[in-house]
């Protein structure tokens, strides 16, 4: 019984002092970067069927969190948008000039240009995948649906989500991603990845 009253006062504090576990990675967090192909690269960062509803529902909280008005001095400017893609993904310029074209295309109804926007293969709802321009193309209605065609024609570049897995429209309706196009990603490609 003596050896119970000592061992417990020294196990509690043995307990109390261990360090704290290293913290868990973000859930959107993409696996860290390594000498991977342009295809393995851009499917380790093209957002999936279920961090892409958590991306948007945590750009949702935020924005409901934090409404951007004159008289709010930390409301996000224009700029800041261009200035996260440039932090976290790189050439902004790049990724705007893939969204204005695709918004275009898509607002237009122009099936060919909203086409050559897109990565193939291309990431849908169900977590399905579309392989090619001809697939895309005879199931367009299916894949561009008003709810698409709603969150791209009113998303404005400078209020775009973004993270490390790319640039959100909508609510995660499209997402826009980057792919390297040799081992050092010195050169990108971006393109739409995911239409949901």
């Amino acid at each position: 019984m003596r050896t119970m009253a000592y061992l417990v006062p020294v196990l509690l504090l043995a307990a109390c002092s261990q360090p704290a576990p290293p913290p868990e990675p973000a859930a959107d967090a993409p696996p860290p970067m390594t000498g991977a192909t342009p295809a393995e690269a851009a499917a380790s960062t093209t957002p999936d069927a279920v961090a892409a509803p958590q991306a948007a529902a945590e750009h949702a909280k935020d924005a409901a969190a934090t409404p951007a008005d004159a008289a709010n001095p930390a409301a996000p400017a224009a700029d800041d948008a261009r200035a996260s893609v440039e932090t976290l993904l790189g050439d902004a310029a790049q990724y705007e000039k893939v969204f204005t074209a695709f918004k275009t295309a898509v607002v237009g109804g122009d099936r060919a240009a909203v086409v050559e926007e897109v990565r193939f293969p291309l990431n849908i709802s169900g977590g399905r995948k579309i392989t090619g321009p001809g697939e895309f193309q005879r199931n367009y209605e299916k894949i561009i649906t008003p709810a698409v065609v709603k969150a791209v024609s009113a998303q404005d570049f400078g209020t775009v989500f973004v993270n490390q897995q790319g640039v959100m429209i909508g609510d995660g309706q499209v997402w826009l991603t980057g792919e390297c196009l040799d081992k050092a990603c010195t050169r990108t490609e971006v393109k739409v990845g995911t239409i949901q």
